[in-house]
This record gives C-alpha cells, structure tokens and sequence, in this order.
C-alpha cells in the first residue's frame, strides 16, 4: 500500500487518515497538523523521511506563483529542505491544473455560467490558475489579495493589477513569517462572525473561491444563497456553512470518507501515481492521470 502523508502548519484538530483506491493502487493518505509549529513539522518529515512515498507540504506554499514568476517562500523553504529522499510537493502542480479544470468543468458541463457572476477570489496569488480561468469567463473578478492577506480593504479587479500588486509585494511577503499573512494552528478555528472587517466583499459576491482558511478567517455571520468554491473542508465546515445559508458547495479535491484533502495531498497521490521523479514530471503528466482517473469536484447542495 502506498502512503501519502501531508505535514501541516494547520490545526491538528484537523487530522485525519483515510484508505482510498486509484488508479488500482491502493493509498493510505494521512494529515498530520502541527499547530504552527514550524520546527515540529521539520522534525516529522525528518522521521518519516524515506519511509512513505510522497509528502504534502500543508499549510504553507513553496512559492508565490504569478504567470510565469515565482517568489519562494523562505519559511516554506526552510520545511521542504528537510525531506532528503521522499518527495515532497506543495499543491501548486494541481493549482495550475487541476483549478483550471473544475472551473471549465463546472461553467461547460455542470452549467454553473461564470460570465457576469460576481466573484471573489479571497487570493489570487495562492491561485492564479483558477483567476485565470475565472477572467476567461468574463465575471465580474474581485481578488482579495491586498485585502485577506494584508488586512489592506482594496479589491483588486484584474488580473493586470494583481501583477502590478504581486511586483511590489510578493518579494516582500515571500520573506515574512507565513503566520503574519497565513492562518495556522489554532487561528484556522477561528472566523470574523460579527466582528469580520470585510464581510461587505462576501456579502456582495455570488460565488466565494479560493483557500477555506482565507475564507474562513473573515467569513460573516450570514452567506445566504452564496456559492463556495474550495479545496480542503471538514464534516465540521460544511456543518458551519450550512448553518450560515450557504447554497452550494465545491471543492476541487473528492469527498473521501467524509472530507475533502488539499491539494498538497492530492499532489502527493499523482507523484506516487506517476512513478516519476519529482523534477520528471509535467503539467501533462498531472492532465493525462487526472483524465484517467476521471477526477470530478464534489459538489453539495447545502440549502434549497
């Protein structure tokens, strides 16, 4: 059996290990939050290091991606440095393919029609794949960057600005504590509710998109009638978002035994899938086994 482990920053009332199949191989796939303890996380990949087959870096990217630029994250890099022989991988392979599909897949085939919606992308950096796909359809386009990771409440409204942002910022940022622009350990617990600073750019959007702790940080006490677009949710979240009105839930990962894993652990499965080494494998590769296993969103209606 293959093992899948993903080491994160997050909460550790997060974790979870589940037994799935793909592609006829057999997986064990685990979560392992370490609360923000960076030092902790570096400890457990170093133990686990050349004992499983991939590793998920959760919590944290390695990089800042916008189009072709990239700006690595010195904390994150800090953490992958760790693992000697297994690989390790961030999500962001999957970001640039997988997000592409699901959106295409949900405006061509699901019937979910992008164009005109009013969407809020809580992080375009995190996600430039899925800004991408979201400006082909033409919807009104809001990214949260300045707003979500700078506590700054200036929308961007283009895919131009966000470049013109992510010049001036991003080789900054890469080189900031990831607590001070990223929820971990126990603040990924917590949400705005009453006190949210920004609920007014969740209350003027159709649809909500992006990372669910960027979401979740800021989110109103109410989203009557909205639209979710996610990665990463626990039986426990998707209770929270009924309860607050929330019409429709998606998440680009499927539903296994109850909650859907990150992008970095689904990353993780593609790498032991690919049987290739991690400087190997291309965007091509993730397509052509993504195709094969017919990878679908989960999709849950959670109020009429």
């Amino acid at each position: 059996m293959k093992h899948v482990v993903s080491i994160s920053l997050g909460s550790s009332s997060r974790n979870h290990s589940v037994e799935a199949e793909f592609l006829g191989e057999k997986f064990k796939i685990e979560r392992i939050g370490t609360d923000g303890d960076k030092k902790k996380a570096i400890q457990l990949i170093e133990e686990l290091d050349g004992k499983v087959d991939a590793f998920g870096m959760g919590g944290i990217d390695l990089y800042i991606c916008i189009g072709k630029k990239k700006y690595l994250l010195k904390d994150a890099a800090n953490i992958a440095k760790a693992a000697k022989k297994t690989p390790i991988v961030d999500g962001s392979g999957l970001k640039n393919t997988l997000e592409r599909k699901v959106i295409e897949y949900l405006n061509d085939e699901y019937g979910l029609k992008f164009k005109d919606k009013k969407v809020l992308l809580v992080c375009g950096m995190d996600r430039f794949g899925m800004a991408e796909t979201f400006e082909k359809y033409k919807c009104d386009l809001t990214l949260g960057d300045v707003i979500f990771a700078l506590g700054i409440p200036i929308p961007l409204k283009s895919l131009k600005g966000l470049n013109v942002a992510a010049t001036l910022l991003a080789p900054i940022v890469a080189r900031l504590p990831f607590e001070l622009i990223y929820p971990t350990g126990e603040k990924q617990e917590s949400s705005g509710g009453k006190k949210s600073k920004f609920g007014r750019f969740y209350r003027d959007s159709d649809i909500i998109a992006g990372d669910f702790h960027f979401i979740k940080k800021h989110m109103p006490e109410r989203l009557d009638g909205k639209i979710i677009i996610t990665n990463t949710v626990t039986p426990k979240d998707v209770d929270m978002l009924k309860e607050k009105g929330v019409n429709l839930l998606i998440t680009t990962t499927p539903n296994l035994n109850g909650r859907s894993f990150g992008t970095n652990v689904m990353e993780g499965v593609l790498v032991t899938l690919s049987g290739k080494e991690l400087n190997e494998i291309t965007a091509k590769d993730y397509e052509d086994l993504l195709d094969k296993m017919d990878f679908k969103p989960r999709i849950e209606v959670l109020n009429d």
